[in-house]
């Protein structure tokens, strides 16, 4: 239960901390799709003459999602003190999370986004005097800068390494001996990404983790390398639980692969200990330690959560998104992601003039497709198809190619449309 703003403006905070109680989650159970991936993509308001290849950047939202921030927005409008009042839903989304990734009761923050999580995660990790940081070439600018403002606190120093030269080449080995090279007895973060957005490589995350238990032995408790997992391409996408990952710290926004409020994200940790709350939490635990002058104690991820007030109705409605894939089943969304990525790989890779960048594997691979057309650039490609209503986007990096993303959003005959307008561009 979170404090009540008017109890302790009233200072009656002492009896609304004892009488601390979990309210009941409110959140609407999903339907299961009764007509198979028709009835999921008739759940979304998107045209459906457009074939999108673009949708996890910042994605629709099915409709228990839109229902949902529609149902909290209403109640706010209609009564925002008692209802900011009457439950915990901050409590009810956290548990929601919790239960979709296979987390620990307090093992997970909210937060407003990836980067936002990947901020509280490194600006308030503790470094010991000589630690280091192992990173990858391959990260997006979010880890990188996030990385760069880490070692301009501390000191600590920074190594990048490179997993693979040819991303359609790589393979698991090679990425792990990589990962296994750059390690020193001082290294305490491990920081990379579960697929990378700029080649649609997907990083073997459990075998790493095995790599890092074995570096580990030994070492002492404060010493040991945490592995630390951009999963933002793979969250939605992926069923793998953080358990079966085997990573530290899970860092996603819930607005892309999985459907999610725009706005919205978790940061997942096994090892807070390791991490200083950087914001005020606006939870028990936050304020009991204001009273009594001292350092907030509590489970990292309710302490991790940054205060203030947000657009709860986005934040509430976390759970619709959770619940929605839950009912579809993240296995089957999982098979019918890397069946389309195949199905486009298979098309694209047919064409002479294409170079795919992302491996053929569906081990080393999710939803992102990456491409080069000969004698086509990947600007040219974006603009020509959006007017063919093929939406496809372009990899933020100094390296650009095309980018496509199936998705339960898109079907067989949007994958086959696409691969026949590649093939015709000039």
């Amino acid at each position: 239960m979170v404090l009540k703003r008017r109890t302790l403006l009233l200072g009656g905070a002492g009896a609304t901390l004892a009488g601390c109680t979990t309210t009941t989650p409110t959140t609407t159970p999903t339907s299961p799709p009764k007509e198979g991936w028709a009835a999921v993509r008739a759940q979304f308001a998107l045209d459906p003459a457009i074939a999108n290849f673009a949708a996890f950047v910042l994605a629709a939202h099915p409709a228990p999602v839109r229902q949902a921030i529609q149902r909290h927005r209403d109640a706010l409008d209609a009564d925002t003190a008692g209802y900011l009042e009457a439950e915990d839903r901050d409590a009810a989304t956290r548990a929601a999370a919790e239960r979709f990734i296979g987390a620990k009761e307090g093992e997970v923050a909210l937060t407003d986004s990836t980067t936002m999580a990947l901020s509280l995660l490194y600006s308030g990790f503790r470094l010991r005097p000589g630690q280091e940081v192992l990173t990858t070439e391959h990260d997006f600018y979010a880890t990188h800068d996030n990385l760069r403002m880490l070692a301009e606190r501390t000191g600590a120093r920074v190594r990048r390494v490179r997993l693979y030269d040819d991303p359609a080449k790589a393979t698991a080995d090679q990425i792990v001996s990589a990962i296994r090279a750059g390690l020193t007895p001082r290294t305490r973060i491990v920081a990379v990404t579960w697929v990378h957005s700029s080649t649609g490589v997907r990083l073997p995350v459990r075998a790493i983790a095995d790599a890092l238990a074995e570096a580990n032995r030994g070492r002492d408790e404060h010493d040991r390398a945490l592995l630390c997992v951009d999963g933002v391409h793979g969250f939605g996408a992926l069923a793998d639980s953080v358990t079966e990952l085997g990573c530290d710290f899970l860092a996603t926004g819930t607005h892309k692969w999985l459907f999610g409020p725009r706005g919205t994200g978790i940061l997942y940790g096994r090892h807070w200990e390791s991490v200083a709350p950087i914001v005020p939490s606006f939870s028990n635990q936050g304020f009991r330690a204001w009273f009594g002058r001292t350092a907030p104690t509590g489970p990292g991820g309710i302490i991790n959560t940054p205060g203030g007030y947000k657009a709860f109705e986005h934040r509430w409605a976390m759970a619709e998104a959770f619940a929605f894939q839950t009912s579809i089943g993240k296995e089957r969304i999982e098979a019918r992601t890397l069946e389309l990525a195949t199905r486009l790989k298979e098309g694209l890779a047919a064409n002479p003039r294409v170079r795919l960048i992302t491996p053929m594997s569906a081990e080393l691979s999710a939803g992102l497709v990456c491409c080069e057309i000969d004698g086509v650039t990947p600007f040219q490609a974006v603009e020509r198809l959006r007017a063919q209503r093929i939406l496809t986007s372009t990899t933020p990096y100094l390296q650009v190619y095309l980018r496509f993303g199936t998705s339960i959003l898109t079907g067989t005959d949007q994958v086959d449309r696409a691969v026949k307008a590649v093939a015709a561009l000039r």
